[in-house]
């Protein structure tokens, strides 16, 4: 049985995220008090015909007891002990996105209250959760992410992943903006020579012919590529090994526009010949949507 526990900061996405699933014929269950994990898998393994049952994804977040929620790694450790396949997936955004989305919809933070504020819900919510947090086997930053591309990354990354299977991310992303939060590896590509300072380069991004052209004939962006794909080639494996799912791999450069957007694009299309779920998302670039080889 395999049982999906979707977590994270109130307004990060968890609703659709779980709505993802049960489109994708996942049994779900919102809110999901702690202790009654172990009666739902129970439950489910009794059936005599589990049909459904056998995927089930629940959401998991600060309402629960205080006490259930430091005490979650020892149950997580149990469920694991049964034979349960267990994975994490946490959604997280910045405090000022969580707190612009609470005030688009005018929603109540469920830990708000008349003595504490908004802001002071975000930030003990988020060390209420950290138990789930440091567990996950996926973290997603959902900063600046339309719902349509959350559901876009759940279908991708979450529900194309074969069962054992390591799924890569890679984004291109600008310094300017900042590192994204949710990187297992950040690579630096802004040693390269810089399209953008060529007038007639500027317009265009890291995906157009001309950008391409005026980077492959350059030796260092060969040789950058040559040793990010060793390096990864090497290392991918051992975390596989030790039952990772998910490997996000950030390359940057100044703006996000072409130098990292162009890294990014070798990487998967090297990459998508040993594995078969692999994604790109350009996080400066919202025009083009993440897009995998599934």
């Amino acid at each position: 049985m395999k049982l999906i526990i979707v977590s994270g900061r109130s307004g990060s996405g968890k609703s659709t995220a779980l709505h993802v699933l049960e489109d994708l014929g996942y049994y779900c269950i919102d809110n999901l008090p702690i202790g009654l994990l172990f009666p739902l898998t129970r439950e489910a393994a009794t059936q005599e015909s589990p049909g459904r049952l056998h995927k089930m994804a629940v959401s998991i977040d600060a309402r629960n007891l205080s006490g259930e929620l430091a005490n979650f790694e020892v149950i997580y450790r149990q469920l694991q002990e049964t034979g349960v396949t267990v994975e994490i997936i946490f959604l997280d955004a910045d405090e000022q996105s969580l707190l612009q989305r609470f005030h688009a919809t005018r929603r109540k933070h469920p830990l708000s209250d008349d003595r504490t504020s908004l802001r002071e819900a975000i930030s003990s919510e988020k060390r209420l959760l950290e138990p789930l947090s440091k567990l996950s086997d996926l973290y997603v930053n959902t900063t600046g992410m339309s719902m349509y591309e959350l559901r876009d990354m759940v279908k991708q990354r979450v529900v194309g992943r074969k069962d054992q299977e390591l799924a890569l991310l890679f984004q291109s992303f600008g310094f300017k903006h900042g590192v994204p939060l949710d990187s297992d590896y950040v690579f630096d590509v802004r040693c390269l020579p810089n399209p953008y300072w060529d007038n007639s380069l500027r317009k265009f991004v890291g995906t157009d012919q001309p950008v391409i052209d005026f980077l492959e004939k350059e030796p260092a962006t060969g040789k950058m590529i040559s040793d990010l794909t060793g390096f990864l080639e090497t290392w991918l494996p051992s975390f596989a090994d030790s039952n990772r799912s998910y490997m996000t791999i950030s390359i940057g450069c100044t703006g996000g526009q072409h130098r990292s957007v162009y890294v990014s694009e070798q990487l998967r299309k090297h990459f998508r010949n040993n594995y078969s779920n692999v994604q790109v998302r350009h996080t400066e670039l919202p025009h083009l949507q993440a897009r995998g080889e599934i």
